[in-house]
């Protein structure tokens, strides 16, 4: 996803949050429009349609970026390219947190539905049919374009919509190492279902479609068994990130930003726990560096030492916590 960032250039900021369009956006919209041009009289109309096209999408991303906000999470960036919409959003690393971020973004084309179905009816029953079959038209297509999306982004086939729902979802009861793999599972699945039917009907996009899929459901399944084998080690009891509520692990899993040495982040410097009212953080054994802040490894929040303290309190000692990091970030 990062490299779709690099391609892309700002468009405009809503409420904190950048729009961006990826270059490869206007080949593929000169493309469509002239596919669609024989629809129309006039090349003013396909290009409506296309433009109303990815408004519903950046509606839709909207919608992901502000309920991701209301959950605690972060959101300010959404970049628009030929696949669609892209928001980067990063909410708690909670079931709750993720499903209603996931969600909000299909909710706004359940919310379109009933607009423009009322648009198309009233525009029939006044006779634009006949007398403005241009704008007609385009009314239809934009419903129908909206009902498409809706249907595309609720498959549940990882990482889309409906795949990254129905792994939330699957959170709340098996864990989040478990419910990601079961959602990565089933999006091969999709993704072997998708080359068959690009390949019956021969079609460039949707084999497209399927390969970004492929790529994605690849990276998930790494992510996962690297979940499921962190999800097995010890954890720390009496403390807990104020984000996600995981006790952080015992092991060397942090590493020193300035001589890169490996080291458990709770194990020196543990007289800052003793006193509540101390600034926190952690020291490099190594070349004892003083990090004010440390980062949880399962949602990458930074917190200092009196804050993972005070989470810990109200958190239940030994709860098992099926969502590590991936990777092994620097404690600052």
């Amino acid at each position: 996803m990062n490299s779709i960032r690099k391609g892309a250039f700002h468009l405009f900021g809503i409420a904190g949050i950048d729009v961006s369009l990826h270059w490869s956006w206007f080949l593929v919209a000169a493309y469509e429009i002239s596919i669609e041009r024989s629809a129309y009289s006039s090349i003013g109309w396909p290009i409506a349609e296309y433009l109303a096209l990815f408004l519903i999408v950046l509606l839709h991303e909207f919608g992901h970026a502000l309920a991701c906000r209301q959950t605690g999470g972060t959101a300010n960036h959404i970049v628009l390219w030929p696949l669609g919409g892209v928001a980067y959003v990063d909410p708690p690393q909670r079931p709750g947190a993720m499903l209603w971020s996931l969600a909000a973004g299909p909710l706004v084309n359940v919310a379109l539905l009933p607009i423009l179905y009322t648009a198309v009816t009233f525009a029939r029953s006044a006779g634009a049919a006949l007398r403005m079959p241009n704008l007609f038209h385009l009314l239809l297509a934009v419903e129908w374009i909206n009902l498409i999306l809706l249907g595309f982004n609720l498959l549940p086939i990882y990482p889309l919509d409906g795949g990254q729902i129905l792994r939330s979802l699957l959170w709340f009861g098996i864990g989040r190492a478990r419910s990601l793999m079961v959602a990565v599972v089933v999006g091969f699945i999709g993704v072997a279902a998708m080359i068959a039917w690009a390949l019956l009907a021969q079609n460039t996009w949707i084999g497209i479609f399927a390969a970004f899929i492929l790529l994605n459901c690849w990276s998930g399944l790494r992510y996962a068994q690297i979940l499921l084998k962190m999800a097995k080690l010890p954890r720390r009891p009496g403390l807990a990130c104020p984000s996600c509520q995981a006790p952080p692990p015992l092991g060397l899993f942090w590493r020193c930003g300035t001589c890169g040495a490996r080291f458990d982040a709770f194990e020196t410097g543990t007289s800052n726990f003793t006193n509540p009212w101390h600034p926190g953080g952690t020291i490099c054994p190594n070349c004892h560096a003083h990090f004010p802040v440390i980062r949880c490894l399962d949602c990458g929040r930074s917190y200092s030492t009196p804050e993972w303290t005070a989470a810990g309190a109200i958190t239940v000692p030994g709860k098992p916590v099926n969502s590590p990091a991936p990777v092994l970030p620097s404690t600052r």
